[in-house]
This record gives C-alpha cells, structure tokens and sequence, in this order.
C-alpha cells in the first residue's frame, strides 16, 4: 500500500538543539498513529512538518499528489464575528446540510447544547474546541492530524470521539494523533511514535502495547536508569491487573506481559495508606450538610448543587466527573472554601492542611528561575515513605534538569508551567490535595510520576478531570454531578457514567437552539435490565475480592490472637471491609431486583 505521507532523513533544529536527527517514517491509509512524548521534544514540530506547514532543515517530506489533510491545532484561529453555523457548515441552513445523517449525528453528539447561530467569540473554551473538531470532522479528510483533540472535553465528549474515530478508520481515514490522554490512545491507535532525543521509535499497538514494549526495551539495555524502569513496570502491572477492557485491544504478549509483574506489588495499598491518612487528618475532612448552589438568575438561573450531603472522611481518593458546566469546578472551591453555598453548609476539619489545584497557572514573577521558585516553598520534603527528598531530586523526576534549572518563569511553555505548579504544591506537604483539571498541558511521563507520587500519598484526594486513564490510575471511587443537582456514586465508576448519558435524549442538531432530540430511542425498561446485569456482574467481582480480604484477615487475627493492640487495628480494618460488603450487598439486591 502507498503511503499518503513519507519523511526521509529529515534533520529540524532550533537554536543549539536537535528535536528531530535523522528522522525517515510513513503512514498509509487506515493508519492511526498516536504521538507521544515529553513536552518540547518536537511532537507538534514532526506534525507540522508532515502535513507542510513547515520545511525540515534537511531531508524531504513526500504527500500523495490528491491526500486531503486536516489539521486540529490545539489553538483554533477562528474571527470572532462568526458565527458555529459559518464554522462548520459554511453558514448553510439546517434543511440543507442536515440532510446527511452522517453530519447530523456529529453535529449531534458535539454540537447538541450549542446555538449553531451563536458568535463564535461567545463560546467557551470547550464549546471553541468542540466547533473546530466537529469543521474537521464534517471536512471528509484523508488524513486528519489531531493535536490534543481531547482538551477542553468531558469523559463522555471524549467517549464518543474514540467511537466515531474509530468508525473513520474502519473506512480507511488516516490518522496521526498528539494526545497525553492515554484511554483516548489505547482505544483509537494502531501504532505509536514516541519522540525523544532526537529519534523516533515506532511501536505496534495502543498505549498498552506501548507501555509493555518500551518496558521490555528497558529491561534489557543495560544503561537504563532504573527509576524510569520502575515506573514502566509498576504501570504495566496496574494495566494488567485491571479490566479486560483496557488489555484486549493490544496485541502483545501476555506471557511476557506476566513474566515481566510478576514480583510487582499492587500500585498501593489501601489500608495502610487509609490508616496513615486517620493518623494525619483525624476523622473528618468535609462534611456537606444540605448544600445549594446556582448560577444566574431569573430565566437563566440554573441549579448545580440541589440539596447536597456528603461526608468526605481521611484517606478517600474520589474521581469526580460531569458535563462540561455541570459544577465540578464549583464544587471544589466550595471544599476549599474559595466559595459560599446560597444554602447549607460546608465543614472543613480542623487538622487539614489543604492543596488545590486549579485549572489556571498560577503567575509567578516573569523574572523569577526554576529553582528559586522551588526553593522558595521548601528545600527538602518528606516523601510518604518517611525519606527526605530535596527539591533537586524532585525537579528532576519532573523534568527539570541543566539548563531548565535557571529557566525564567516567562520562558517556560504551559506544560512546564503546569509541572511546576503540581510540584510545588506537593513541596508544600498538605493532607488534602483537591486537583482541578491536572493532566491539562502534561505529557505522559510526567503523569506517570505524578501517578507514582500519589500511590503512596497518604491523605484525601479529590480530583476532577476528563482523563479517563488518570481517574481510574489514582482514584477508588468514582462520582458524577449529573447535571440535575444531584451527585451520584457510580461503582460502575466512568463506563457506568457512560451508559447512563447514552440513555438519555441528545440535542437536536436542526434546531439552532439546540433542543431535545425528536428521533425514537431505546426502551427504558431495556436499558435497565441491561445495565442491572452489568452492575450484578461487577459488584459479584467486587464482593469476591473483599470476601479474599476479609479471609486473609482473619488469618492475621488468629496470628496476633495475644497482640491486643494489634487485634484492634486489625479488627477495626475488618469493620471497614465487611461495612463496605454491606453496601455492595445492597447494591447487588437492588439490581437482582431489576433483572428479575
């Protein structure tokens, strides 16, 4: 098969350093090729070279003569005097293009909520990302180039683009994808192309696939630094040893896959940290006693919180998600008191020490360097394991090295800005770390140390964010604002979430307004007994592990039957584990009821 575009030899430089060195490469149609690396290692420059934008200062770049390619910048450039409809469709009325029920079902599903009549510069910054992803969608490109298509969209947004990619491919549409969301990868890619000192090494498979074969590459070159190759393994362990859905995709060995874990310990263990986090925080954290919260007034008033009591106690690591606007980010400035409910109240404990992280970087002086910014919180910290680390280790594991050290806060990019900013929030060692967003603008190595950081972080942590892999890696629960005011458990955690949005009506694309879907859905009573099966299958899962606990348990008790002090810490992890049996109990009740 022709490939649509091929790199020979290409060499790009700027100033004393080398992004790409001698770099040949190609892909063909049907190919979907995600890109990774750290930040500023050259992933938008090879993007920009292979689709023309910019000249390689050596080497050549071939396009098949008639490829049609479209390009997502992370950046849209669109006049603020036009309008969704002018954007995506030309300005062409609803009878006109929503004839194609292909553009409709786009439109549909990004587009919904939007008035295709509204002034683009009224947009926020999802709707902008969502307008430019549906004009490159409806565009029918050969070769469509993403970069970071998945910023600024909620989990269930970024569900629905990995399906209709998916269906693109299956028609043979090209793809070449920048992304740090690592779901989004491994559900889209056929191959991977991670960029680093100047090469290009090519991976068969998703993310998954990746992370494996780089790990084996690891394992067997002598001169790997053996902190890296520690954190490759400890993600491939967590990857195997989670949902057959995350590893049934990749085609790689699982032989060597297990052989590779198999003295791999759990990412982190609950208990002991959730034990360690009593002894910090004591036994309050957040206590919610009938919260209201809206926004606007009058006809645009609308409600985010209805009502809301919560209990957040020390050690629990909560994955919150919702629609973009549904009050997530609302919600956190109310636990950190940055914010007043119109109702109820809102009890922070006494002992918390509290970090937040919010969606903007914080301004530090332009003129301020790296590791003065640094020093300046503290010099040395105590890891959770009880060792001291200086802040030069730290800078280090998060990319900041030679020169970068005596950077100015003016010349870092985003994603470094956003590195020094988690960085400097865990220098300042609080027990509660609420994460707004925390992915945004960070490559996947750095969220893998931070990944790392945090599995034996011991305190409560509450993180919203659309990175699917990133939730489900460091949180063991999972809750959704549903939009209503309400705010739901989910144990099904995203993938319920999921299904729940797909049963409910979208906008209709021909109304400019954005209405209720007018077209025939499934039944209700259906969907129900569907999604009662999943929950019975999951929550079986779920009773089997802590029923494996709970017996080991035991065991430990009958060992330390005269250690009395040690009897009632291991009693009171019992009560913990059966407390929360009860619940799954009830939880499997309730949807043995509805199968019937």
């Amino acid at each position: 098969m022709v490939n649509l575009v091929n790199a020979e030899h290409i060499t790009m430089a700027f100033g004393t350093r080398t992004l790409l060195d001698d770099v040949s490469l190609g892909l063909g149609r049907g190919d979907v090729i995600g890109v990774v690396g750290r930040n500023g290692d050259g992933k938008t420059t090879l993007l920009k070279i292979l689709t023309g934008i910019v000249d390689p200062d050596a080497g050549r770049v071939t396009r098949t003569g008639a490829v049609s390619i479209g390009y997502l910048h992370q950046a849209d450039d669109f006049s603020a005097d036009s309008t969704v409809r002018d954007v995506i469709v030309g300005g062409r009325p609803d009878h006109v293009w929503a004839s194609d029920a292909a553009a409709r079902s786009v439109v549909q599903h990004l587009l919904g909520d939007v008035d295709l009549d509204a002034a683009v510069g009224s947009l926020s910054g999802g709707e902008r990302r969502r307008t430019a992803l549906v004009a490159l969608m409806l565009g029918d490109h050969d070769l469509l180039v993403l970069d970071e298509p998945t910023n600024h969209l909620d989990v269930e947004a970024v569900a629905w683009l990995a399906e209709h990619l998916r269906a693109l491919q299956a028609r043979d549409t090209a793809m070449l994808v920048v992304s740090h969301d690592r779901w989004f990868l491994d559900a889209i890619c056929t191959r991977v192309w991670e960029v680093h000192d100047g090469v290009v090494d090519s991976y068969d498979g998703g993310y998954a696939a990746y992370v494996l074969a780089r790990a084996e590459r690891s394992r067997q070159a002598a001169g790997m630094a053996a902190r890296r190759k520690n954190l490759l393994r400890k993600e491939l362990a967590w990857l195997r040893r989670g949902a057959p859905a995350r590893t049934s995709k990749p085609k790689f060995r699982i032989d060597a896959a297990n052989t590779l874990i198999a003295d791999e310990p759990p990412p982190r263990d609950r208990l002991e940290l959730e034990r360690f986090s009593v002894s910090r925080l004591g036994k309050d954290v957040f206590d919610l006693e009938h919260v209201d919260v809206a926004v606007g007034a009058d006809e645009t008033r609308r409600v985010l919180l209805s009502d809301l009591s919560w209990s957040i106690g020390p050690g629990m690591r909560i994955g919150l998600i919702g629609v973009n606007g549904a009050g997530k980010t609302t919600l956190l400035k109310l636990l950190a008191g940055d914010l007043q409910p119109d109702r109820g109240r809102v009890k922070q404990g006494r002992t918390i020490a509290l970090g937040h992280l919010r969606q903007d970087v914080a301004e530090l002086a332009g003129d301020l360097r790296v590791l003065e910014a640094v020093n300046a919180v503290r010099r040395t910290t105590q890891l959770a394991s009880g060792k001291e680390s200086s802040t030069s280790t730290l800078l280090e594991d998060f990319g900041f090295t030679g020169d970068k050290l005596t950077t100015r806060m003016s010349d870092l990019s985003g994603g470094e800005r956003r590195r020094l900013q988690f960085l400097r929030l865990l220098l300042a060692e609080p027990n509660v770390l609420l994460l707004d967003e925390p992915t945004n603008d960070l490559d996947i190595d750095t969220l893998t140390v931070i990944e790392d950081y945090l599995d034996t972080w011991p305190g409560t942590l509450m993180v919203v964010s659309h990175d699917r892999y990133f939730l489900e890696r460091v949180c063991d629960v999972t809750y959704a604002l549903m939009g209503d005011g309400t705010c739901v458990l989910l144990p099904g955690g995203v993938e319920q979430y999921l299904e729940t949005r797909r049963d409910r009506p979208v906008g209709n694309p021909t109304s400019s307004g954005g209405g209720s879907a007018g077209g025939p859905g499934r039944g209700a009573a259906a969907t129900e007994t569907r999604q009662a099966k999943k929950t019975l299958a999951r929550v079986e899962q779920q009773m089997a592990k802590l029923d494996t606990q709970i017996e080991r348990l035991h065991g430990q008790m009958a060992t330390a039957a005269s250690d009395y002090g040690r009897l009632g810490d291991l009693q009171r992890d019992l009560d913990g584990l059966q407390a929360e049996k009860d619940g799954l109990e009830l939880a499997w009740l309730e949807a043995a009821e509805q199968v019937g």
